[in-house]
C-alpha cells in the first residue's frame, strides 16, 4: 500500500528507523532498566539538552527490547503540522505490526485532524491484543499544541493499549503534573544522563585510551559528564600524542565542542536570545536583572526561563532566580564574542561589577572589576567593605589573590596598594609585602576614611616580624581596635576574620618574641573570636599557636589538646595543605619527644616538615630543629643532630631560641661525653638569655657529668622554684639535685629528691629526661621496688592498635609460655635496667638478652620491650 503524508509527498522511511547504536558505546543498565519499567505504563519522558545521550540511550533500548512486540519508532520534525504527525504516527504503527481497523481512517489535511478520527484512534488501539510502545523521539515544544492536546487525548483513552515514550530537549507541553499526581510517567532527566566517572572511563577505554583516575575527573569537572562533550574529547585524545596533556590544555573553543555547540545550541536561537547569551556568558552565574543590565532590555527573566526549560546548556541554581551556563558552553560563548564584538567583553564585566556591587554581591563585584581591568574599582571593594582579610582566609581566598594576580605593578592608588601588600603577604613575600606598605603610606592622606587606615593598620600588624619591635606591632594593633571601633557594627558583624587575624597574628609574634604570658592570653582571645565561617584559618593557626606556647611553658597536656584541636579544625574545614603551618605536628612531636615515645615524635616531625603550608617563623623553626635534634642523639646519630642545629639561620633569631639552641647542642655534646664541648656552647651565650632556669639546669647538668657536682649545685642555686618555672624544668632541676646527692653520698637525700622529681614529671609523663639522665635512675628505681611501682608510667604504654584481643577460649593470646630465663630477663626489663646491665645481671652476653627479648616479642605478639612488659603484667606473668 502506498501510503502518504496528507501533502501528498512519500513518507520519509528514515523518520521510522532508529539510529543505529554506536560501536563505541556505554553500557548504561541503571537507566535501560528504567526504560524498561517505564514502558509498562503510559508515559516515559526522556529529557536533557543537545549531545546529552537521549536517542542514543533509547535506540539501545529500543534494539535490546525483549517484550512481544517491540518499540516502534518515529522521529519527529518540528515542522510537523498535526496532520502530517499524525498520518506519520499511523505510518509507524503499521510498519511496527499494529494493526488497527479500517475505520480509524488516515488525516486528509495536514493542517490538522478531527475530533473523531482521534477518537477512533484510541478505540482501535484500546481493542489491541498487545499495547503498543510508541518512541517519539525529538518530540518539543515547538509542536503546535493540537499535536500535544490530540496526543494527550489518544493516550489518556486507549485504555492501556498505547504506551509512549518521548526524547525532548524541553518539556513538553502535556499536563505532566497530572501524570506525575496520578504516578503515570516515568521521568529520566539531564541528572540522570550525565556520565559518571565509571562512565567515562568506560568510554575511554572503548576508544582505546588509558587514562589516569585523575585525568578522568578533570574531563569529568571539565565537561560536567555531558556525554556528547566526553565523546568529543575522546576522539580529540585519540589524535593526541599525549592525552592526558590534552586534558590539562584544551580549550574548548579550538575543538570540535565549538562547532557543536554553537551550531546545535546558539544558532539554534533567535538573535535577541543569542545577544542575551553572548553577554551573560562574562558571569558565573546571571540573575534576570543582571542579564537586563548587560543586555539594556527588559527580557531577561523570560529568556532565561525559556533556555532553561529548553535545557539550552543553561540551567537554574537551586530553584533560585540565578542560572548558570554549562561551563563549556561559557567557553565557547566567550570565544565567540572576542571574535564577533571586540573589545565588548571588558565593558560587560564593569556593568557586571557595579550591578554586582549594588546588591551586595562582593566578592563577585571585585572578580568582575578585576576581570574588567577596573583595578581602583575592585580594590576599593576590598578595602571601603572591610574585605581585606579575605585575601588571607576563607574559601575565597585563592580565588580573589589570582584575580589580583594581573595588577600592574604601577597601578596608583591606596587601595591598590593595600590590595597588593595583602597579596603579597598571602604569598609570603614579606618584602613585596613592605614595600606595598610604603606605597599605601605614601598616598594616605587625612581624607582617607577609618576603613582605608584600620586596612593599613591591619596589614602593619600581620606583616610584622619577631626581630622588629614586638611593642611597635602591639602599637599597631592596638591602632587597628580603636579604629574597628569608629566602623559600622554591622559591617564588623560580617567580617568576623579581621579581629581573629589581628589577635591570631599578634599572638604569635608574642610566642616568638618569647612574651608567653602574653601569648596565652591573645591567642586564647583569638580562639574565642573564630567560629563564624571564614575564620577557619586563624582558628587553626590560633590553636597551634596555642599549643607551641603550652609546649614552651612545659604543660604537655594542654599543649596536645590544642594541636589535636587545631588538626581537627583543618580537617573539618578541608582546609587546603598550603594554608596549614604544621606546627600542630611539630607540638605533637615536642610532646613524644618529653614523653620518649620516639617513633610518634618522628612521625609527626615528618608531618611538621613536609607541609607545604607558610614557612615558620625562625623562633618556631628553632624549636623544630630542637625536636629534630633530640629524636636523632636519642637514635645514636650525634653528627645528625649537631647538623640540624646548625643549620638553622642565627639572622633574627630571638635570644631566648637561640639560648634553646645552645641548651640542645649542649645536650647532644653531653651524649657523646664531650663535656668540654657542652660546656662551651652553654658559656658563649650571653645575658639575659643566658639567666633562664633552662639554661641554668642545662649548665649544671654539664658541670656534674664532667665531675664538678658543686659547681652543679651553684648553678642550681639561683634558680627560682616556684610555679614560674616550667614543670620540666623544675622536675629536671630536682632531678639533677638528686644526682648531686648521691654523688656527695647522700642517699637519703638522693632518694627524696627523685622523689620529688618523679612527683613533678608524673602529671605530664615526662620520661625523656630520666632516660637521658644514664643508669643511676633505673639503678636507683631497682633498689626501692616500692617506688619503682608507684611510678610505673615510667615505662610507656604501648599503642592500643598493637594490643590483640584474647582467644576465643579465654586463653591469653601467647604463641607458647615462656622460659625461665626469659621470664628472668622480661622482670629485669621491667625493672628498666638496659640490655647491657641485664646481661651483667644474668652473666650472660648482650647478644644472648637481645636473643632471649626476640623470642618474648614473638610469644607475646608484640614489637617492642615496653610493650612485652605491659603485655605481661595485663596477663599476670609478672
Amino acid at each position: 500500500m502506498d501510503h502518504r503524508a496528507p501533502t501528498g509527498d512519500p513518507m520519509l522511511t528514515a523518520r521510522f528507523a532508529p539510529p543505529a547504536v554506536p560501536k563505541l558505546l556505554v553500557h548504561r543498565p541503571e537507566l535501560l532498566g528504567r526504560l524498561t519499567a517505564g514502558a509498562q505504563g503510559p508515559l516515559t519522558l526522556i529529557n536533557g539538552p543537545a549531545g546529552s545521550g537521549k536517542t542514543v540511550l533509547t535506540a539501545h533500548w529500543a534494539a535490546d527490547a525483549s517484550a512481544p512486540r517491540p518499540p516502534v519508532w518515529l522521529t519527529v520534525e518540528p515542522d510537523d503540522a498535526p496532520g502530517a504527525f499524525w498520518a506519520y504516527v499511523l505510518e509507524a504503527l503499521h510498519r511496527g505490526g499494529v494493526a488497527l481497523p479500517d475505520a480509524v481512517g488516515r488525516p486528509t489535511r495536514a493542517e490538522g485532524v478531527t475530533r473523531s478520527f482521534l477518537v477512533r484512534l484510541a478505540d482501535g488501539l484500546a481493542a489491541s491484543a498487545q499495547p503498543a510502545v510508541l518512541v517519539l523521539d525529538q518530540f518539543d515544544t515547538a509542536q503546535p499544541p493540537a499535536t500535544t492536546e490530540g496526543l494527550d487525548f489518544v493516550l489518556r483513552n486507549a485504555a492501556g493499549g498505547l504506551r509512549i515514550v518521548l526524547t525532548s530537549r524541553s518539556d513538553s507541553l502535556l499536563p505532566l503534573h497530572r501524570y506525575r499526581a496520578a504516578g503515570e510517567i516515568t521521568e529520566i532527566r539531564h541528572a540522570d544522563l550525565r556520565f559518571t566517572d565509571a562512565d567515562a572511563e568506560a568510554l575511554l577505554s572503548e576508544h582505546g585510551l588509558d587514562i589516569s583516575p585523575a585525568g578522568v575527573r578533570l574531563l569529568m569537572e571539565r565537561t560536567e559528564g555531558w556525554a556528547a562533550g566526553v565523546r568529543l574529547c575522546a576522539l580529540a585524545m585519540q589524535r593526541s600524542t599525549d592525552p592526558e596533556a590534552f586534558l590539562r590544555q584544551f580549550a574548548a573553543d579550538r575543538t570540535t565542542i565549538a562547532d557543536y555547540l554553537l551550531t546545535e545550541v546558539l544558532d539554534a536561537q533567535p538573535p535577541p536570545t543569542q545577544d542575551l547569551l553572548l553577554r551573560v556568558c562574562v558571569t558565573d552565574r546571571v540573575h534576570p536583572d543582571l542579564a537586563d543590565a548587560l543586555t539594556g532590555r527588559d527580557d531577561g527573566a523570560r529568556t532565561l526561563a525559556g533556555l532553561a526549560r529548553d535545557n539550552a546548556f543553561l540551567e537554574q541554581i537551586d530553584a533560585s532566580a540565578w542560572y548558570r551556563l554549562h561551563p563549556l558552553f561559557a567557553e565557547v560563548l566567550r570565544a565567540h564574542l572576542r571574535q564577533r564584538c571586540p573589545g565588548l567583553e571588558p565593558q560587560l564585566h564593569g556593568l557586571a561589577a557595579r550591578w554586582l556591587a549594588r546588591t551586595g554581591r562582593l566578592t563577585e563585584a571585585v572578580l568582575q572589576g578585576a576581570a574588567a581591568g577596573d583595578w581602583q574599582f575592585a580594590a576599593a571593594q576590598l578595602v571601603d567593605n572591610l574585605a581585606i582579610g579575605r585575601l588571607l582566609t576563607g574559601l575565597e581566598a585563592d580565588q580573589l589573590g589570582r584575580a589580583f594576580a594581573g595588577m600592574p605593578a604601577g597601578t596608583t592608588g591606596v587601595a591598590p596598594a593595600l590590595v597588593g601588600a595583602a597579596c603579597r603577604l598571602a604569598e609570603q613575600d614579606l618584602p613585596g609585602c613592605e614595600a606595598g606598605l610604603r606605597k599605601a603610606d605614601a598616598a594616605l592622606a587625612d581624607s582617607c576614611g577609618p576603613a582605608t587606615r584600620f586596612g593599613r593598620a591591619f596589614l602593619g600588624v600581620l606583616a610584622g616580624r619577631p626581630a622588629d619591635d614586638v611593642t611597635a606591632t602591639e602599637r599597631a594593633a592596638a591602632d587597628a581596635d580603636r579604629l574597628l571601633r569608629e566602623l559600622p557594627p554591622h559591617l564588623l558583624a560580617e567580617r568576623p576574620e579581621l579581629r581573629a587575624l589581628l589577635l591570631a597574628h599578634l599572638g604569635a609574634l608574642q610566642l616568638a618574641a618569647g612574651r608567653l604570658d602574653r601569648a596565652e592570653s591573645t591567642l586564647t582571645a583569638a580562639v574565642a573570636a573564630c567560629g563564624p565561617p571564614g575564620t577557619e584559618s586563624p582558628l587553626c593557626g590560633a590553636l597551634g599557636s596555642l599549643a607551641l606556647t603550652e609546649l614552651l611553658r612545659g604543660r604537655l597536656r594542654q599543649a596536645a589538646e590544642h594541636a589535636r584541636a587545631s588538626l581537627s579544625v583543618a580537617e573539618r574545614s578541608a582546609l587546603p595543605p598550603e594554608r596549614r603551618a604544621g606546627t600542630d605536628h611539630l607540638v605533637l612531636a615536642g610532646v613524644a619527644v618529653e614523653q620518649d615515645d620516639l617513633p610518634a615524635a618522628r612521625r609527626h616531625l615528618d608531618l611538621a616538615t613536609a607541609a607545604p603550608g607558610p614557612r615558620p617563623d625562625p623562633a618556631t623553626a628553632a624549636r623544630a630543629a630542637v625536636i629534630a635534634a633530640r629524636i636523632a642523639a636519642a637514635e645514636g646519630d650525634g653528627d645528625a643532630a649537631l647538623a640540624v642545629l646548625r643549620s638553622v639561620d642565627p639572622e633574627g633569631l630571638p635570644a631566648w631560641a637561640a639560648d634553646e639552641l645552645a641548651v640542645a647542642e649542649s645536650g647532644v655534646h653531653l651524649a657523646r661525653d664531650d663535656t668540654d664541648a657542652a660546656l662551651r656552647v652553654l658559656d658563649a651565650v650571653e645575658s639575659p638569655a643566658g639567666d633562664r632556669p633552662e639554661h641554668a639546669v642545662a649548665r649544671a647538668r654539664a658541670l656534674l657529668a664532667a665531675g664538678r657536682g658543686a659547681c652543679a649545685a651553684g648553678a642550681l642555686a639561683d634558680m627560682p622554684g616556684d610555679d614560674a618555672v616550667a614543670t620540666p624544668v623544675r622536675a629536671h632541676a630536682c632531678l639533677l639535685h638528686a644526682q648531686i646527692a648521691a654523688a656527695d653520698g647522700d642517699s637519703q637525700e638522693a632518694h627524696r629528691r627523685l622523689g620529688e622529681a618523679l612527683a613533678l614529671a608524673r602529671s605530664e609523663e615526662l620520661r625523656r629526661m630520666f632516660a637521658e639522665s644514664g643508669p643511676w635512675v633505673r639503678r636507683t628505681l631497682r633498689g626501692d621496688p616500692r617506688l619503682a611501682r608507684s611510678h610505673g608510667w615510667l615505662i610507656p604504654r604501648a599503642p592500643a592498635r598493637t594490643v590483640r584481643a584474647p582467644q576465643g577460649d579465654g586463653q591469653p593470646p601467647v604463641v607458647e609460655p615462656l622460659s625461665a630465663r626469659e621470664t628472668e630477663v622480661l622482670r629485669k626489663a621491667a625493672e628498666l635496667l638496659s640490655t647491657e646491665e641485664i646481661a651483667a645481671e644474668l652473666y650472660v652476653s648482650a647478644n644472648t638478652v637481645k636473643t632471649h627479648l626476640k623470642s618474648i616479642y614473638r610469644k607475646l605478639c608484640v614489637t617492642r620491650r615496653s610493650e612485652a612488659v605491659h603485655r605481661a603484667q595485663d596477663l599476670g606473668m609478672l
